[in-house]
């Protein structure tokens, strides 16, 4: 099968019915992208495909065929809202914090809070400020205006 990984293809030899999440980690070496819950219910696997955020680990290879997915990875190493969500949520949220940048970056230009809010409502962190959270989004969007 064939999908284009943050702008380069890649073939990989799996079942249709293999899970992108399991594909990007495994067979593509993407480990960026987060397993929390297996359900669907954390957001720590969220991608971009096609620039929308979905769950990687809900979705079949067989839906993705040749399509354009963005990783964490994807943004590099210092991607500026990167830093924003950790110095307000803390090194101990590696788990959730690459699906919320993820989420985050579908977001139009001048998000509102409640756009935010709706835009990270499927990722989950358990420790961290909800409003902390989104500041650092909306820093992060005012940053880029």
């Amino acid at each position: 099968m064939r999908v284009i990984v943050n702008g380069h293809p890649e073939e990989v030899d799996v079942q249709p019915s293999a899970r992108l999440l399991d594909v990007l980690r495994i067979d593509c070496g993407l480990t960026g992208t987060k397993e929390g819950c297996r359900d669907g219910t954390c957001g720590a696997c969220t991608v971009l495909i096609e620039g929308a955020p979905v769950y990687s680990c809900l979705i079949p290879m067989s839906q993705v065929e040749d399509a354009g997915i963005v990783t964490i990875e994807g943004l590099g190493e210092d991607h500026p809202l990167q830093h924003l969500l950790m110095n307000e949520v803390g090194m101990e949220h590696e788990i959730c914090v690459p699906g919320m940048i993820m989420a985050a970056l579908a977001l139009g230009q001048n998000p509102t809070l409640d756009e935010v809010r709706a835009a990270l409502a499927g990722n989950v962190c358990r420790g961290a400020n909800d409003d902390a959270i989104c500041r650092a989004v909306l820093e992060w969007k005012a940053s880029t205006r």
